[in-house]
């Protein structure tokens, strides 16, 4: 088939090259003209997606990066994968309602069109469908088939990838979800049929909803236990012996990504912009979530007036990470960012070392280890905010003067200090 991918982002490119690879014909419409360059002359800056392979189909001709709305016409399924941000705390659809107004132009009669971008309940019925229609004269569920299939992709993930992850799908008809399961049965492993779009959309939200509220759960379990003079880490363990009925969750400086900051918003917001009632559990557990970075500038803050008798302030700290995970250089809404910006704003002076991030503001490659000038044993404190596996947190502890540990990979010490 000849399928368009509207997006060659994170979720947009791994999706194409896949469906170029199991033969599909693929046109990967990207309106920006660097990216889009970028991707035709075979450089990937998405992670999961190696400059090999993406040469590879190339090569092929069955992927084709392209930024003119024009190359989407004869397609026979369309998958928009554009993004859905938040302006001002409130659902941004704009990207999605660009996509579909671009579509609409050239859907022909029995051409399929998927929405994969995450957001709230009632999008695929009440915003894309009606853009198709009036601008293509044509009928959805009728002339033309319109599903849904929420995007689970993660990045860096080696284990759980595009193709081994289940994939949900929903149809506005049966006829439509028959079409989008025949299409994702070809780049999937498993698919699972949803019984409606609605349903589908709600799924997505509230997988990320559930991580959501667990980890301002265990955040702020964590703080308790901090002013209780209790091992929150050595409780988790405990806990997590227990073979059913527990589920669990780190704390961590806060979170960050494409997902968590985001799409429970999408869910409380829809609840109570269209009926009027508050998503209590969310909310809450968004206003624990945000304020993690500042808790964890206020224990870098209460352990330097402690160990040195000195402020933040003029302090030499060295944070490790800048990514909102391990393995990736993804900083969206990265927590460990906004700990860095707090303690600069603060009159410190940090050097961030993030070995995915090389251009990272004020940092660098690597970790300053051995004699000489500027090596860990010269900073005031060492933060660390995100455990890449490129870390020697062994040679840390030796030579670090003191480290507070927001992630709990290091085991605590006099000089080591764990969220």
């Amino acid at each position: 088939m000849h399928i368009c991918v509207l997006g060659q982002g994170y979720v947009g490119l791994p999706l194409a090259v896949r469906a170029a690879e199991v033969g599909h014909t693929v046109t990967g419409y990207e309106p920006d003209r660097t990216r889009c360059a970028a991707l035709a002359a075979g450089s990937s800056y998405v992670e999961d997606i190696g400059d090999d392979r993406l040469r590879a189909v190339l090569g092929s001709g069955a992927y084709n990066a392209v930024f003119a709305p024009r190359d989407l016409k004869g397609f026979d399924v369309a998958v928009i994968t554009v993004p859905t941000p938040l302006t001002d705390r409130a659902p941004d659809l704009s990207c999605v309602r660009d996509a579909g107004r671009v579509l609409a132009e050239y859907i022909e009669p029995g051409a399929t069109v998927v929405l994969e971008s995450t957001t709230h309940p009632g999008t695929t019925r009440d915003v894309l469908i009606p853009l198709l229609e009036e601008g293509s004269g044509l009928v959805a569920g009728q002339d033309f088939h319109v599903g849904f299939s929420p995007e689970r992709i993660d990045p860096g993930n080696a284990d759980w990838r595009l193709e081994n992850t289940p994939k949900i799908v929903a149809g506005l008809t049966e006829g439509c979800l028959r079409r989008v399961k025949e299409f994702y049965d070809t780049v999937t492993d498993v698919t699972v049929p949803a019984s409606g779009l609605e349903e589908a959309e709600l799924a997505k939200v509230f997988e990320n909803t559930y991580r959501h509220v667990n980890i301002a759960l265990v955040n702020e379990l964590s703080r308790m236990a901090h002013t209780l003079g209790v091992d929150v880490w050595h409780t988790l363990e405990l806990a997590a012996t227990k073979p059913f009925g527990f589920t669990k969750f780190l704390p961590g400086p806060g979170v960050g990504g494409h997902c968590l900051p985001i799409d429970p918003v999408y869910l409380s917001h829809h609840v109570k912009a269209r009926h009027g009632q508050t998503f209590r559990l969310i909310e809450l557990a968004q206003d624990i979530n945000e304020s993690q970075p500042d808790y964890v500038v206020r224990r870098l803050q209460d352990a330097l007036s402690r160990r040195s008798r000195r402020s933040v302030h003029g302090a030499r700290v060295l944070a490790l990470g800048a990514a909102y995970k391990p393995g990736t250089s993804d900083a969206r809404q990265s927590p460990a960012v906004e700990v860095t910006d707090r303690l600069r704003a603060m009159g410190a002076d940090v050097t961030v070392v993030d070995p995915y991030l090389p251009e990272a503001d004020g940092g660098c490659r690597d970790i300053p280890f051995g004699a000489g000038t500027d090596t860990v044993a010269d900073f005031d404190a060492v933060v660390l905010l995100t455990p890449h596996g490129e870390f020697d947190l062994v040679r840390l502890a030796a030579e670090a003067a003191y480290v507070l540990d927001t992630r709990g990979v290091m085991a605590a010490a006099p000089h080591i200090e764990r969220l």
